[in-house]
């Protein structure tokens, strides 16, 4: 179910790192939807990375939060304070966390490497999310991430009562 992208609520995370290894966000991509969340963080500790998921997950219900999966950074090391279960890729694999990645590379058109991430807000990276969220997608029927998105939460949120 995972692997095929037909269950909602499986999350792909990672870290981008910011201008010499100062500051960086924490990003999470839902797998069925390709919804992205991002985060800023202020250095590269597991206790900042356990913060910003906390803040990317706080928000959303249940449905919306069955398991998430990482590489095996130090930043992870703490994956046990996390919102929802979490699952570790196979080390230099990081072919299986493919939609994570691929959206990390949308965020580097906006932010290339060496942009000093600790100038940046957090309105200027939700902004960016935002954009890359309402773009028609292919593999979704041209429709964008956040229509699916919502939808699959509706849908989830129905199925529960």
């Amino acid at each position: 179910m995972v692997e095929n992208r037909q269950e909602f609520g499986h999350w792909e995370g990672d870290l981008i790192e910011g201008k010499n290894h100062q500051g960086g966000i924490h990003t999470e991509v839902e797998r069925k939807t390709r919804f992205l969340q991002a985060q800023l963080i202020k250095d590269l500790k597991a206790n900042e990375t356990v913060r910003a998921q906390r803040e990317i997950f706080n928000k959303l219900p249940a449905e919306a939060k069955r398991t998430t999966t990482v590489d095996n950074g130090k930043e992870f090391t703490k994956h046990k304070q996390f919102e929802l279960p979490v699952f570790f890729a196979d080390p230099y694999s990081s072919w299986q966390r493919g939609s994570n990645e691929y959206h990390n590379g949308l965020i580097r058109r906006y932010l290339p490497k060496k942009t000093e991430l600790r100038v940046v807000t957090q309105e200027e990276l939700d902004d960016i999310v935002k954009e890359i969220n309402n773009r028609p997608r292919k593999c979704l029927g041209f429709r964008t991430s956040l229509e699916v998105f919502q939808k699959s939460l509706g849908v989830a949120i129905e199925n529960r009562m």
